[in-house]
């Protein structure tokens, strides 16, 4: 078979070398395969035929055969459009163009038969179908059109006419040159016969050009199961890989340091969650294998004691432990809680940061390689060359999406043997995109939160109820608590009508004038950033005025109230972070979500889900099904982009879930990839991983 990623785009009939630079640029679209596996998002049934007399405006697609009576030219100017008036013998509808008139003009002929395909709308009465598909009757053969594929285009192509119907075109010119051509299959036959599987070469015909909703539904579901197993094997393989590369250090015993803080400086009994977290990890480092884990823990669910806890195992093991924060005022706190927990005991404790300098960061330095310092608590600061340690057996990541996997090896080879690993976030994730973002690591989660702790009151408030909204932040702060206010702009855009925060910030002051207000936004020097944030944390301010810098890490516990302006600019997840810095104390707590009265269906229902719960596990669910796993929190940054060309990890949960077990069937079967029958598949997931598809798994 022909290797179709070498055949240049341009080539195709009907690219060139000005389309097939628009196709590079938009799509990424640059070799004939490329355009054979960029796939329809929708379809639309083109086997029927509508009469004029029976449509109304709520239709989504119709399909009419019938004559253009007249043309006419209406309005001037940038209303200026052309109207076709179409009529099948039962009615007329109007067709409308306000674009590329001459050329329409030219093109159809009044009194010819045509096929017409758009979507209705009803104005002053009157049915108008605007740019419509428009087909000489006699070229189309109904019963034969099937499922019409639906392409996403960028409005750069859609001015160069290069739109849904163009790209529809081109992959029937490819499929013309292809179809004497048998795809070579990716999976082993032994897969397609178990799991009923469509054959590769009918799955890429259907997927493009289907005849009817079954066949189309059986290709979907060939190329989902395809991508989703091998993002599974690929994940497996090489947490297989990894595991029998690096032995674990053995921390066979729970000794003096662990039980006498378990003793008498516990500050709270553990919740069930805690325990039960922390069983798993002790299991995993008394195993002989590299403890790889990942923590997930809502804000506020006590993710530092069970992490300080897992340090003093190492401790009592004979190694050293070493925590990384994303920033400065995170470690700060880290240490200070920590140092708080460990009081009485004779374990020791340091800060290392950008602002350790001197004969301080000497005095660090030295101790840390005489083994004199065991809990080392830092920033970016830790992974620095000069940095070492006496003997490092445990590495705790906090907000671990915060850094690059490059950063996170760094800690890694400052002990011979790895040390063991736990990563920690308080961004929930939903069990199916775990699956892919954190395939490698294990998964513990603390989904309880301590006693006492009161669930914060969300309101979502209209911009227009300013007045008592400030009546009530006022009497908050006159029982001597605090309150953030955030923004998501710093400075006023001309094409959004967003609170920014500048012009806050002065308001704010202005409606506060007898309160002390801080200012803190990501373009600030990180030391005045820092700053304006100490003060507020040492009650130095009375409220915060920010954007969301302050998400992950802020620690104050008199906050109280937790006001987001333009609440309808955030996602979910992002909203959830931003409540999670108030009811960190044993006060009641408030967020208001402050948004206009213009919302979209999808705006009301995020802003319902933050009002009914505070479950972040379920919000994260939401969020999922929402906005899609690319644009949620940690995707972006934790460099896991996700690839996926036809499945979604929102809505195919079940399959994601059904292939891993697949894959790792396999995988215990054929361990050393030596198995003839399962040659493909090896082979396939070989040339996936030299080709670097972006599967990219954490380590």
């Amino acid at each position: 078979m022909l290797d179709l990623s070498t055949r240049d785009i341009k080539f195709l009939q009907g690219v060139g070398p000005q389309r097939a630079t628009l196709l590079n640029k938009e799509l990424n679209i640059c070799s004939f395969k490329d355009l054979l596996y960029y796939f329809p998002y929708k379809y639309v049934d083109r086997s029927r035929l509508y009469y004029i007399h029976e449509i109304d405006g709520n239709m989504p697609y119709i399909q009419l055969r019938g004559q253009i009576l007249s043309f006419e030219i209406l309005g001037e100017g940038r209303q200026r459009r052309l109207v076709g008036h179409f009529s099948d013998g039962t009615g007329v509808v109007d067709l409308i163009w306000f674009q590329g008139l001459k050329y329409v003009e030219g093109k159809y002929k009044a009194r010819e038969p045509y096929i017409v395909f758009g979507k209705p709308t009803v104005f002053n009465g009157r049915v108008n179908i605007a740019h419509p598909d428009i087909d000489p009757a006699d070229e189309l053969t109904l019963s034969t059109m099937g499922l019409q594929p639906y392409y996403n285009t960028t409005e750069k192509m859609k001015r160069s006419n290069l739109n849904s119907h163009a790209i529809e075109k081109l992959m029937k010119n490819l499929f013309a040159v292809l179809r004497h051509e048998e795809f070579e299959e990716t999976l082993s036959s032994r897969l397609i016969e178990q799991h009923r599987l469509m054959p590769l070469t009918e799955a890429l015909h259907n997927i493009h050009f289907p005849q009817n909703p079954e066949l189309l539904r059986r290709a979907q579901y060939r190329l989902k199961f395809e991508e989703l197993f091998y993002v599974q094997l690929n994940i497996l393989r090489y947490t297989q890989e990894r595991r029998n590369k690096f032995r674990g250090l053995i921390f066979g015993k729970v000794g003096d340091i662990f039980n006498t803080f378990y003793a008498q400086n516990l500050p709270f009994q553990l919740t069930g969650a805690q325990k039960r977290v922390i069983k798993e990890m002790r299991r995993d480092m008394k195993s002989g294998r590299q403890m790889n884990r990942l923590l997930q823990g809502d804000v506020g669910s006590g993710k530092t004691l069970v992490a300080l806890m897992i340090m003093l195992i190492a401790l009592d093991n004979g190694y050293q432990a070493c925590m990384m924060a994303p920033t400065e005022i995170l470690a700060n706190q880290h240490y200070e809680t920590i140092t708080r927990f460990l009081q009485g005991m004779s374990v020791r404790v340091e800060l290392l940061t950008g602002n350790v300098k001197g004969k301080r960061r000497e005095t660090i330095l030295r101790d840390l390689v005489t083994g004199d310092i065991q809990i080392l608590i830092g920033t970016h600061a830790v992974i620095e060359d000069t940095v070492n340690f006496s003997s490092l057996g445990l590495i705790v990541i906090d907000e671990q999406h915060r850094f690059g996997v490059a950063q996170r090896a760094k800690l890694w080879r400052k002990n011979l043997c790895p040390p063991h690993v736990l990563v920690m976030t308080a961004t929930p994730i939903p069990r199916t995109l775990a699956m892919t973002l954190y395939g490698d690591l294990d998964v513990s989660v603390i989904d309880e939160l301590p006693p006492g702790r009161k669930p914060i009151q969300t309101i979502h408030q209209f911009d227009n109820r300013r007045a008592s909204m400030y009546t009530f932040i006022r009497k908050q702060l006159q029982e001597g608590r605090q309150a953030y206010i955030v923004y998501p702009l710093i400075q006023e855009s001309e094409k959004m009508d967003i609170k920014n925060l500048e012009d806050g910030y002065l308001h704010v002051c202005e409606a506060f004038p007898e309160y002390k207000v801080s200012k803190v936004h990501g373009k600030m020097k990180v030391a005045e950033k820092e700053e304006e944030m100490q003060r507020f944390v040492n009650h130095e301010t009375h409220i915060l005025v920010a954007t969301t810098v302050i998400e992950v890490g802020v620690n104050v516990p008199n906050a109280s109230v937790m006001v987001i302006e333009n609440a309808e600019r955030f996602g979910l997840s992002q909203l959830h972070q931003l409540r999670g810095r108030v009811g960190r104390g044993a006060d009641q707590s408030y967020c208001i979500l402050v948004t206009g009265y213009k919302l979209t269906e999808d705006t009301r229902k995020r802003i319902q889900i933050m009002v009914d719960t505070n479950d972040g596990f379920e919000i994260a669910e939401a969020d999922l099904k929402l906005r899609g796993p690319g644009d949620l929190e940690g995707t972006q940054q934790s460099g896991v982009a996700f690839d996926l060309k036809i499945a979604d990890i929102a809505r195919d949960g079940q399959l994601l879930q059904y292939v891993r077990e697949v894959a790792g069937h396999l995988l215990e079967e054929d361990p050393q990839g030596i198995h003839p029958e399962n040659a493909i598949v090896w082979q396939h997931l070989k040339e996936l991983r030299s080709k670097n598809v972006n599967w990219s798994v954490i380590s």
